[in-house]
């Protein structure tokens, strides 16, 4: 894949000319980092945004107590790090490699100089970007005003669509982080599976998810609880 097919995949940048885009390019720098390898940490001063190319990336707090909670799980066409670009500030979070990954990174000082050459380029952007906004917004929205079972829930329809896999999909995270993104506990989160399970919704083969009855995945990510969700005969 060319770098510019791989840019038309990021939300701001797909909606870029040609000329647009090769611009953007040439002020951008790959970088690779390996398998558990820190990209940045929290409180480090932020060098611009990061845009993935292959592989994936985690961005985590660090709680007083020590305990990770995940924020955003990063793939191919995801972009982390915006906050210090636009607001001149550290980053907030920590973000690890999950897997080899392939990044750009949009160094600060060059892109804003870009776009103030240029300001066509963040005209073109805003649409995509705040497209992304609202729809990473609706998905927090719809994760945190749960309860686990319809966090899980919503969490598995949406990884679906995502992947445009209705029936089946791969948890890309090991089910401890999964349960650090949903709020939960990792004993929690199995037996949640467990009871989703048992009740036919889903068969589960370690990280193989095989999405059985989407009417009653989708009753349960909209009611939130086991009991409102009808149990399919045997």
């Amino acid at each position: 894949m060319t770098m510019e097919k791989a840019m038309e995949r990021i939300p701001g940048f797909n909606g870029l000319s040609r000329d647009e885009t090769e611009k953007i390019l040439s002020i951008s720098i790959l970088k690779k980092a390996r398998k558990k390898e820190i990209i940045f940490s929290d409180g480090e001063v932020g060098e611009g945004f990061f845009a993935v190319l292959r592989g994936r990336v985690r961005v985590y707090k660090m709680s007083e107590e020590g305990r990770e909670v995940i924020l955003h799980v990063c793939g191919p066409g995801d972009h982390f790090g915006q906050v210090s670009m636009f607001a001149g500030k550290n980053y907030p979070a920590w973000a690890q490699a999950m897997s080899d990954s392939k990044l750009l990174l949009f160094p600060r000082r060059a892109f804003l100089d870009l776009l103030s050459r240029e300001p066509q380029i963040a005209m073109s952007m805003m649409s995509g970007l705040s497209s992304k906004m609202r729809e990473l917004t609706l998905q927090v929205e719809s994760l945190a005003l749960k309860e686990v079972p319809g966090r899980l829930a919503s969490y598995l329809i949406m990884l679906a669509e995502e992947k445009k896999s209705p029936g089946s999909l791969h948890l890309d995270i090991p089910k401890w982080q999964l349960a650090s993104v949903l709020g939960t506990t990792p004993e929690t989160l199995s037996r949640i599976f467990s009871d989703m399970t048992d009740r036919g919704l889903i068969d589960l083969d370690r990280r193989d998810v095989t999405l059985l009855d989407h009417t009653a995945l989708k009753e349960l990510a909209e009611h939130g609880r086991f009991y409102d969700v009808r149990t399919p005969k045997k």
